[in-house]
């Protein structure tokens, strides 16, 4: 096996789309299913065939049409998909006040999900963890709507796998027999290619021959490998500045010293000019000391 690692904006990139594929694809297995429940022709086979196709096998007709509904009707519903937010945007600007609010996705605290969260800068660097994002995000009326994360949520799965990266193609043969060619799904192989690789430590000896930057890839694998034991020891919080494991301290631009720290910064410079002091006074002493002539002390000069 081999671990990985690659930046958000990659992975809910391809994540996303995968996923809102598939919530079409379940709505129309949906729509299709309420059809053939009431088509006469009683072609249950075509049916199933179109359902198994979409990987929708155990698509329940009595509860999927209303999730459906729910999701095509959200914004009537005072909601709005946070998937459209994912990119940094403006959302909020007092033009009195001059407040200005980004929206963006960042990890939880926790690191287990992602949310959409209020920054102050256009780059969406600056958390402000102060205020909810459903406070500052309207829709096109200027009403204030809630976010629902029925699809972004799906890219974090609790315990499961967000794709199954084998997929079947099922072809009907002219004879009856059905020939099945497993592919790489999309979603997984644009995954593997964009992120970084630590597979040799793990025993993936092979994994990275056929992929196009593999040299590049091999020669940082190592690095690769410290950066993801770093990140899941804890080394880096949800804003990616490093966390000090000792006293759980955040290092970054905007950390403050401790009152211990404060301490020890003032006795060390009053020591020093103390010493500094004490070293010029003996210095003083010993050059007057040498001051004194030899005859003064009974000696002769030859």
């Amino acid at each position: 096996y081999g671990e990985y690692i690659v930046d958000m904006d990659t992975y809910l990139e391809s994540t996303l789309r995968f996923k809102q594929e598939q919530q079409e694809q379940y709505c129309q297995a949906c729509e299709e299913c309420a059809a053939d429940g009431n088509d006469d022709d009683g072609n249950d086979a075509a049916a199933r065939r179109r359902r198994r196709h979409l990987s929708y096998d155990n698509l329940n007709c009595n509860t999927c049409y209303d999730e459906c509904k729910n999701i095509e009707n959200m914004e009537v519903n005072g909601y709005v998909d946070a998937s459209e937010y994912i990119n940094c945007q403006k959302v909020y600007e007092n033009e009195n006040t001059g407040k200005v609010y980004y929206a963006g996705a960042m990890c939880s605290g926790s690191g287990t999900r992602i949310k959409i969260a209020l920054f102050a800068d256009e780059q969406c660097s600056l958390y402000d963890g102060s205020v909810d994002a459903d406070q500052h995000i309207k829709n096109n009326n200027g009403y204030n709507v809630k976010l629902s994360y029925h699809l972004l949520k799906q890219t974090f799965p609790d315990y499961d796998c967000v794709a199954s990266c084998a997929q079947v193609d099922e072809n009907d043969g002219g004879n009856g027999d059905q020939a099945q060619q497993v592919e790489v799904a999309e979603v997984c192989q644009d995954l593997y290619e964009a992120a970084g690789k630590c597979e040799q430590v793990h025993g993936f000896v092979d994994g990275m021959k056929n992929y196009e930057a593999y040299d590049n890839q091999a020669a940082q694998e190592e690095e690769v490998c410290d950066f993801i034991t770093m990140i899941k020891s804890g080394s880096y919080d949800q804003t990616g500045e490093i966390v000090v494991t000792a006293g759980r301290s955040v290092l970054s631009g905007k950390a403050k010293t401790t009152g211990g720290q404060k301490f020890a910064l003032t006795f060390f410079v009053i020591g020093t000019v103390g010493l500094s002091a004490y070293a010029f006074l003996l210095h003083q002493q010993l050059t007057k000391g040498s001051g004194h002539t030899l005859s003064e002390q009974g000696g002769a000069m030859a």
